[in-house]
């Protein structure tokens, strides 16, 4: 699988899994994010007939569901459960990015729905044979990576006042506002995990997370955005327009809201280290074959010094990140989960990837400008990595705070 992965800890059935998800991964995922990068207009993407529903159905029939969910199942090994998460991460992100956080959000909903311990709820979303795709809708237009910083001040300040209100009305909530255009999946969620404010009078940290279906009276949707990169991850915004939704939809309320935020903070960002490792070692991989293939000066560049040093450099920062990533994802499923370290994974891990995609590109030369070659659109979709999940500059504060 290019890189030699030198972890002897994984077993016969982990392996299996690997090489699994690494066939998806070479002969789903990388085509059809190269696909759907080309598309100029991004409501091409989520039309009828694109590769991407071919992506989610495939994805399906790999049963790997249970990566959707917060905890193991009950009485699951929790040190293979990890091993099997992280490489499975890794693998689809060395397939392509965008796709990979597409599928994963896919069923998010699902989380809250199992956490909550409703059996309605759980019947009705989690379900055998339950296709609908799932969003994570959190970021509004006045507020970004400040929804997550629970560490700041400004996140109890009742002067900060929401875009996305959730108001009790007898046995249901009305939910009234608007959801950014970065929701992941956005406009062609079936169903939400919605954090909105519930008690404005506590400024964000008043949320609550509710499962949402969007195919109800008031909800309607923006375009799809328009960006560089992780063009296969459709996003937008979503309106709410008085949308009714019974109580018990409303999994988490503001007494526990920030201890929620922090654990599925805790999960996005170690998986988020995981992907892009796995983006970083596409880019390794390709700069390395170029490297043996390209000549100059009468030989494979690879014979240069600098093309070696640089290409070690790139190595080096490859296996840190590996290592933090797949240790982090480690310490969270087996222990109690510490958000600081998955922050630093996601940190580190998505600043190492974009100097590798750099890197590779500046091995690629004038070539790795060009749409031709692959290096390029890694580049890209790395660069939106470090501002996605929170902005890494934010994320570093909120770790910070727990040191």
């Amino acid at each position: 699988m290019g890189i030699t992965d030198i972890d002897t800890a994984l077993g016969e059935e982990e392996r299996a899994i690997q090489e699994t998800v690494h066939k998806f991964a070479a002969d789903v995922m990388r085509p059809i994010g190269e696909q759907l990068d080309r598309l100029d207009d991004p409501a091409e993407v989520i039309a009828e007939g694109s590769p991407l529903w071919e992506a989610h159905e495939k994805y399906r029939g790999l049963g790997l569901e249970s990566l959707d969910s917060l905890e193991p199942e009950p009485g699951a090994d929790l040190a293979q459960a990890a091993r099997i998460r992280y490489v499975v991460l890794e693998e689809q992100g060395w397939g392509d990015a965008g796709l990979a956080i597409s599928l994963g959000v896919a069923g998010f909903h699902k989380m809250f729905a199992t956490l909550s311990g409703r059996e309605a709820l759980i019947e009705r979303y989690c379900s055998p044979g339950v296709k609908d795709i799932g969003c994570w809708a959190i970021t509004e237009p006045d507020h970004g990576s400040d929804t997550l910083a629970f560490s700041e001040g400004a996140f109890s300040d009742a002067k900060v006042k929401a875009n996305c209100i959730a108001t009790k009305d007898g046995d249901e909530y009305v939910i009234s506002g608007q959801k950014a255009a970065w929701v992941s999946n956005g406009t062609v969620a079936d169903v939400a995990a919605l954090f909105c404010t519930v008690e404005p009078d506590k400024g964000l940290e008043g949320g609550g997370i509710a499962v949402v279906p969007l195919n109800v009276d008031g909800v309607s949707r923006g375009v799809p955005l328009d960006k560089i990169g992780q063009r296969a991850l459709n996003q937008g915004e979503i309106y709410f327009d008085d949308v009714r939704i019974p109580a018990d939809h409303m999994v988490v309320g503001p007494e526990a809201y920030s201890m929620a935020l922090e654990g599925v903070l805790t999960m996005a960002n170690a998986s988020m280290g995981a992907i892009f490792v796995g983006v970083a070692r596409a880019a390794l991989e390709h700069a390395i074959a170029y490297a043996h293939e390209r000549v100059q000066g009468g030989v494979p560049i690879f014979e240069h010094q600098s093309v070696k040093a640089r290409l070690f450099k790139m190595f080096t920062q490859f296996e840190a990140a590996r290592a933090l990533a797949r240790r982090v994802m480690l310490y969270n499923l087996t222990n109690p989960p510490l958000v600081h370290y998955s922050i630093a994974s996601k940190v580190f891990c998505t600043n190492a990837c974009f100097e590798i995609a750099s890197g590779a590109l500046q091995i690629f030369g004038g070539n790795g400008l060009s749409r031709e070659y692959p290096v390029e659109k890694l580049l890209r979709d790395a660069r939106a990595s470090m501002i996605e999940d929170g902005c890494n500059d934010i994320l570093s504060l909120v770790g910070a705070s727990k040191l």
